[in-house]
């Protein structure tokens, strides 16, 4: 029995199809050990959203042939997909396989074998002009109690910064019907929450509507009606998504999560025009007034980029201001990073490296003001919690878990009692026997 070991680098979508390849192998009678063990098969699901994550796919590939010389090294996803020529030319890669090649994994492996010269293979399509859906699947995920589920595959947003659209092609649904048997398969495997997942998730349907793949809201109400279901969470929304008839059909239905990361990226104008966003910050400040409309304090995050080409201190001022007054929950900070073969990376006006670390600094100093201001709302109040772990801390133990809003809670009490404590839901209230932990 050959044994394999797999490494996840970015996004939750590639983390969602590492685990369903190492499914795959483990259904074709592969024996899976930890990435730090000696294996026959090293596969690393690379990621190439920035030039930062593309060296670490180097570097991870490099680690796997250090870790056993004779392995078979597959190098999976993004990085190859963007930078095939470099990875021909990487000598620790046996095997590069594309995106949407990754469900052919274990028939890729078995031609490798079955080649007594073992000469490297190449298993990538030109993703740009594929509308081919990858089929890939899960009946179990590393959590216990959390689902993620990809069904959107694709982006057509074009962003100047962003690389993605070249490495995952056009944007592409998955058939309601497979998904629902994966929903099927995960509730009778005792996953009470899912988490919808995709690389431009609003996009969901739009690709084929005449194929009956309905919309991302049909989608949430058929995942809605499976009975063992308790909870729906949503991945990264477009902000004009956000409508009135969504958010009101998505507050009748109470498995919908009130939190919902909407990708901002800047409070200027002037910078969303110059990165392609295709709203204004006032379209954006009104969607989340739609969303606390219908919701009671949903929990709204977002992504900001900092010293974008040509962000001025007034630009980045701005901005500041903007995040100030929406009172996001979470607010994830990215400094600009160059990604060759974008737009951007030939902009003028290139910020420095200290600059953008200054105003990422402020930006970050701001977030952790607002989630402290959001997690003390909650103070002395009741909330539902989905309890996924159970953790020793100064000889205590404690149940551990998440509210609706994605507010970690940690309730203290004896090993047995956290124990059973596990994928159950139960109230509690924040503050008396129940503390909020970041």
């Amino acid at each position: 029995m050959k044994k394999a070991a797999l490494h996840n680098l970015g996004c939750k979508v590639n983390a969602y199809e590492t685990e369903a390849m190492q499914e795959l192998l483990e259904e074709n009678g592969y024996q899976i050990v930890s990435f730090d063990e000696e294996a026959d098969i090293y596969i690393i699901n690379t990621c190439s959203v920035t030039n930062t994550a593309d060296r670490k796919s180097r570097q991870m590939l490099s680690r796997a042939r250090k870790k056993n010389p004779d392995a078979v090294i597959v190098a999976a996803g993004c990085y190859v997909q963007a930078q095939a020529d470099a990875g021909a030319r990487d000598e620790n890669i046996d095997i590069i396989i594309g995106n949407n090649k990754k469900k052919d994994l274990t028939a890729i492996l078995d031609a490798y074998f079955a080649d007594k010269d073992k000469q490297k293979r190449f298993e990538v399509i030109d993703i740009n002009h594929t509308k081919e859906y990858e089929s890939l699947k899960l009946t179990r995920t590393a959590e216990h109690t959390r689902a993620y589920l990809k069904v959107q595959d694709g982006c057509n947003q074009f962003c100047t910064y962003c690389i993605i659209p070249y490495t995952r092609g056009r944007a592409r649904s998955r058939e309601l019907e497979d998904v629902m048997r994966e929903v099927r398969a995960l509730a009778a495997n005792g996953y009470q929450e899912i988490v919808l997942t995709g690389i431009h998730l609003s996009s969901y349907g739009l690709d084929a509507p005449e194929r009956g793949k309905g919309s991302l809201l049909s989608l949430i109400r058929s995942v809605h009606e499976v009975d063992r279901i308790k909870r729906i969470r949503l991945g990264s929304l477009e902000p004009r998504i956000i409508t009135e008839e969504f958010a009101y059909s998505l507050a009748k239905m109470p498995k919908v999560c009130p939190h919902f990361h909407l990708s901002l990226q800047s409070g200027s104008d002037a910078i969303l025009r110059r990165m392609n966003r295709r709203y204004s910050a006032g379209e954006y400040e009104e969607k989340c007034g739609i969303l606390r409309k219908y919701f009671i304090e949903p929990a709204l995050t977002t992504d900001i980029i900092v010293g974008f080409p040509g962000e001025t201190e007034e630009e980045f001022e701005i901005s500041r201001e903007f995040v100030d007054k929406i009172d996001f929950y979470e607010t994830h900070i990215f400094k600009y990073s160059r990604r060759q073969g974008t737009r951007a990376a030939v902009m003028e006006g290139q910020v420095s490296e200290p600059e953008k670390a200054r105003r990422s600094s402020v930006m970050l100093e701001l977030g952790k003001k607002k989630q402290r201001a959001y997690e003390e709302k909650w103070i002395g109040k009741k909330a539902d919690v989905l309890f996924e772990e159970i953790i020793e801390k100064d000889g205590k133990w404690m149940a551990e878990g998440h509210t609706r809003e994605y507010l970690r809670v940690a309730v203290p009490g004896g090993k047995e009692e956290a124990l059973s404590w596990l994928n159950q839901i139960k109230e509690v209230e924040i503050g008396k026997n129940s503390q909020i932990i970041r």
